[in-house]
């Protein structure tokens, strides 16, 4: 079993800003001994490691990582926070809920395809990444980049009504606007609610680097306790097909 600081070193593309750093590094895909493929900004100095491509760009890379038929991937909570960040602030969308949508869609696995056909950590429809450019939906990068539009797009619709906003990004927003509200699924009824619970969780772990540098007031150690912060969960090993959504009722996708 892998540490968590180990896993949390082999953040695959996340350890990249975005695209325009991708271009100034090179790309390093590994295949390990389980037969899961990881993509890294920087060689790892680890003979049970195989070398399976190096480039100047991450173009194709998230396919190749996702070409083998893998069964386990390892997720970490954490994994992804400054990709999250990097996206949420560029296009001015709340860190926390897309780190929470991410939670929920896939369990931080970037190899996730769901039975319906949504690809990648933010588990996007190929017509929706189309819609907003992304080529390859199994690149993190453009995978998160894609969802981020589209909740934007889906605030201004929904006039930052944040339960709306969620239950368009599992229903369809025509759904939601045929109902006047959240269509009567259960699936995506359990999704608004599992989205809030952990936006509550991530609004206080996942603290945008600015503001924890620049604006964060100083506190003293009796207003803020261990125990007040949720501790992020273990990195685990979890099958790709454990965190496909069950859905008793086929939601309507507008994608």
């Amino acid at each position: 079993m892998l540490s968590g600081t180990l896993i949390r070193a082999l953040v695959g593309i996340s350890a990249v800003f975005g695209l325009a750093e991708f271009a100034r590094a090179d790309i390093f895909v590994y295949q390990l001994p389980d037969g899961a493929r990881i993509v890294t900004d920087h060689p790892l100095a680890n003979r049970d490691y195989k070398l399976v491509r190096q480039s100047r760009t991450s173009k194709g890379a998230g396919t190749l990582v996702s070409s083998r038929s893998i069964q386990y991937a390892m997720t970490d909570p954490n994994a992804y926070d400054r990709l999250i960040r990097r996206m949420a602030g560029r296009h001015k969308v709340d860190a926390a809920l897309v780190k929470a949508v991410m939670h929920v869609e896939s369990a931080f696995n970037p190899h996730a395809v769901s039975h319906k056909g949504a690809q990648g950590l933010m588990q996007v429809m190929p017509e929706t990444g189309q819609r907003y450019g992304a080529e390859d939906l199994f690149d993190p990068v453009q995978n998160v980049e894609a969802a981020v539009l589209y909740l934007k797009d889906l605030q201004k619709m929904f006039k930052n009504n944040t339960r709306l906003v969620l239950a368009a990004y599992n229903a369809g927003e025509n759904a939601v606007l045929r109902y006047r509200g959240i269509p009567p699924y259960n699936e995506t009824r359990n999704y608004v609610r599992k989205v809030l619970g952990m936006h509550r969780q991530y609004a206080v772990t996942i603290v945008p680097v600015t503001k924890a540098v620049a604006k964060a007031p100083a506190v003293s150690a009796q207003a803020v306790t261990p125990a007040a912060v949720a501790e992020p969960a273990p990195a685990t090993v979890m099958p790709v097909a454990a965190i496909e959504p069950a859905a008793s009722t086929p939601p309507e996708k507008n994608l």
